[in-house]
């Protein structure tokens, strides 16, 4: 991992650089959605819908009361012949005209039920019961919300708690889902270090720390991280393996071109095609997105925020189309502060909300993530950008 020191022209976007949007529209676009599996509704959570959710009983499964009160037939007034508490398990005899049947929010209504009168509403005196009258029912028929085989909740659409308590209303055990994708880190550079206190010409590992929690955060199956040496062959060696098992392999460091960065190399040796080399944006613009086969090669920077950068840009987009989910609209709101236009480069920039709209969090540079633990949000601002206009707004980092 090459940890460089901040120079404003070091940033500047090559000929061949793929503009921000078009990066991230370009990794979520080429991927083919991982296959479906079946799995409890217990591990489904987080998941992506590989299929429909469909009901298998109608919802409601029988005419059921809305309210505390009595089931009756008739203008009234009406007998109350007996009661109906919920959970009962066979059916329940009709209504006579001017009967009336005391009934529990969600026990079954008899047949020929015209409503549910609420006990709020309701004047009992002994067993005759008085009401004035009402339009509303307040009763849910069966099949009312949802019938058998309906498509409740369509492919492509991430597993919520909602989500499985629809199904589970609905009399699902199971949920077809994407798989997870299994990912690797593999955190490079000879001058890393991954604990303690870093002795002079060494750096501590910040990528790998930040990158795991944020990876499991999406669903990924985060398999393990490794570090690599800068040696050529046991970089080469190490993004092989990696995908024998690995549906992404997201290499920290090695991206620019500098002596000891060798991801170029390594995916030329492998065969993999580059389908993004570099990116339009500041910071953050050497970055790669690569293809082994199935397989997918991420390249971050070695800085860590411009590593978070790239990770925003094209492993986030990547894991949504691997999840056969849409590409997710960003939010967008108003950055007051004034900002150095950049004509040919998107800038990602550290944000805090305010009364007025988002403001600059200062002191933000590639290689220190000091700015970015205190904003609120990242700001992304595309190039020609006009002070006062809305800027489009990455998740939280």
């Amino acid at each position: 991992m090459t940890i460089a020191p901040h120079r404003p022209d070091r940033h500047r976007s090559a000929p061949t650089a793929t503009g921000w949007a078009a990066a991230r529209a370009l990794a979520h676009r080429l991927p083919a959605p991982l296959p479906g599996e079946s799995v409890p509704l217990a591990s489904a959570i987080g998941r992506t819908l590989a299929a429909p959710l469909i009901a298998a009983v109608p919802l409601p499964g029988f005419d059921n009361s809305a309210m505390d009160g009595y089931a009756v037939r008739g203008p009234g007034p009406w007998r109350v012949v007996g009661r109906v508490l919920a959970g009962r398990t066979h059916a329940v005899a009709p209504l006579v005209e001017g009967a009336a049947v005391e009934v529990a929010t969600g026990a079954p209504v008899p047949d020929r039920a015209d409503r549910v009168v609420p006990y709020e509403a309701a004047d009992r005196v002994g067993d005759v019961l008085r009401a004035a009258p009402g339009d509303r029912r307040h009763i849910r028929r069966v099949g009312e919300y949802a019938d058998r085989g309906q498509e409740l909740v369509p492919a492509g659409s991430p597993v919520t708690p909602a989500v499985l308590g629809l199904a589970a209303s609905v009399g699902l055990d199971h949920l077809t889902v994407r798989a997870r994708p299994r990912a690797r880190l593999l955190i490079s550079g000879d001058e890393v270090v991954h604990a303690g206190r870093p002795p002079w010409g060494r750096v501590r590992d910040a990528i790998g720390p930040m990158l795991a929690p944020l990876l499991s955060a999406w669903g990924v199956n985060l398999l393990d991280s490794r570090m690599v040496g800068d040696e050529p062959g046991w970089f080469v060696e190490a993004i092989a393996d990696s995908t024998r098992d690995a549906d992404v392999t997201v290499v920290c460091g090695a991206s620019s071109v500098g002596p000891a960065d060798g991801l170029h190399a390594s995916l030329r040796h492998l065969g993999a095609v580059a389908h993004v080399d570099g990116v339009r944006c500041r910071p953050g613009h050497p970055q790669v997105l690569a293809q082994a086969g199935a397989r997918w090669i991420v390249g971050l920077p070695g800085n860590p925020f411009a590593a978070l950068v790239a990770t925003l840009t094209l492993v986030d987009p990547l894991l949504t189309g691997l999840a056969g989910r849409p590409p997710a609209d960003l939010d967008t709101a108003v950055l007051t502060d004034s900002l150095r236009p950049d004509d040919r480069n998107t800038r990602i920039v550290p944000v805090r909300r305010g009364a007025q709209g988002l403001q600059v969090v200062d002191g933000a540079h590639p290689g220190y993530l000091g700015a970015v633990a205190g904003a609120d949000a990242l700001a992304v601002v595309p190039p020609g950008w006009h002070h006062g206009t809305p800027v489009g707004l990455l998740a939280p980092p």
